[in-house]
């Protein structure tokens, strides 16, 4: 029997009474985005949002719970734009969509800094250790999104972010599952010799942690060699975007294999239009059957990227789905 997870890739749209409140306490300016040194007020304003956003994933019946990263202003950068040693320079568009962020610049040593950390401890003060999920942008996506300044050669550059966000996971309170988001890996692929380097990085961070360790890519199916690398990682899964790419993934998996646990991007976290939970699970079955060298334990059952890009309405609906569609949390081999 397949065991069915339901759970999201973390970044969640703020309520929108949220949006008013911070609104007014931060302002529209650059200068008012975050940078770890919120006011009590502000940061009170997202505590509220956060326990309205851990509701709503328990109401809808998700099998993880994640804290929603609602302070995020960087969907991917977040960790180094708070850091003390990072400088936030110009807007970068985020790979080929309408998305941007902050281009962070890391001018010296990345040392811990625990501001992902500290934001789990708030949101799942009242969540079973059984039930969370911490998520973290991969290294090297981290590394590819970032510009450095400090450490002058690529291969200690993404040595030095693996190891940042091994210490920053290593502090998390408890959690069951973490996520570890690599959508460079697919859409910008490391070179030869950078591949194997960056499969060295993810495994840092997945043995810094007492959790299962899922290591998603998005946007694109891997490069064969990258996919290869990967799988010498210290994970427990590895995830596939099937709203954008499927056969490509299916080609993977049946060419090389795969992890016993896997996670299935299944609900489209960028469109609007919201899937019937008999949809999700005929995506499902769809990749069990064009799959045949597999026999899946576990697949984490989730959207193909994060749900920030939703009305917030949309995002309720889109989470009942992912929840109806795992309800019956086996199925059949």
């Amino acid at each position: 029997m397949t065991e069915l997870v339901g759970t999201t890739l973390g970044l969640h749209p703020l309520p929108d009474p949220a949006k008013e409140t911070l609104s007014d306490l931060k302002g529209h300016q650059k200068d008012d985005l975050v940078d770890g040194d919120e006011s009590d007020a502000v940061l009170a304003a997202y505590a509220q949002a956060r326990d309205e956003v851990i509701e709503e994933q328990r109401d809808a019946g998700l099998d993880r719970i994640v804290e929603g990263q609602l302070r995020w202003d960087d969907m991917l950068a977040h960790p180094l734009a708070v850091h003390d040693n990072v400088e936030t320079r110009g807007i970068v568009r985020y790979y080929d969509n309408n998305n941007f962020y902050r281009e962070p610049a890391v001018v010296g040593d990345l040392s811990f800094d625990g501001d992902v950390g500290a934001d789990l401890e708030r949101g799942f003060e009242g969540v079973d250790p059984a039930d969370r999920q911490a998520v973290l942008p991969g290294p090297y996506t981290l590394a590819d999104l970032a510009t450095d300044e400090h450490y002058g050669d690529e291969a200690a550059f993404l040595d030095a972010v693996g190891s940042f966000l091994a210490d920053e996971a290593a502090a998390f309170p408890a959690v069951e599952t973490l996520f570890l988001l690599e959508p460079s890996l697919a859409v910008d692929p490391p070179a030869d010799g950078e591949d194997a380097r960056a499969s060295e990085a993810v495994d840092a961070v997945a043995t810094a942690v007492d959790a299962d360790v899922v290591v998603f890519p998005y946007w694109d199916a891997l490069d064969e060699k990258v996919y290869a690398h990967l799988l010498d990682a210290d994970v427990d899964a590895v995830g596939f975007d099937f709203v954008t790419r499927q056969d490509g993934h299916a080609y993977l998996i049946n060419e090389y294999g795969t992890t016993d646990d896997v996670a299935f991007g299944l609900v489209d976290g960028q469109n609007t239009l919201v899937e019937t939970p008999e949809a999700v699970r005929e995506r499902v079955d769809w990749v069990r059957d064009n799959t045949p060298v597999a026999d899946f334990d576990r697949v984490y059952v989730a959207p193909n990227t994060g749900l920030f890009y939703l009305p917030y309405d949309t995002f309720v609906e889109k989470l009942r789905v992912l929840g109806e569609t795992t309800a019956r949390t086996e199925v059949s081999a």
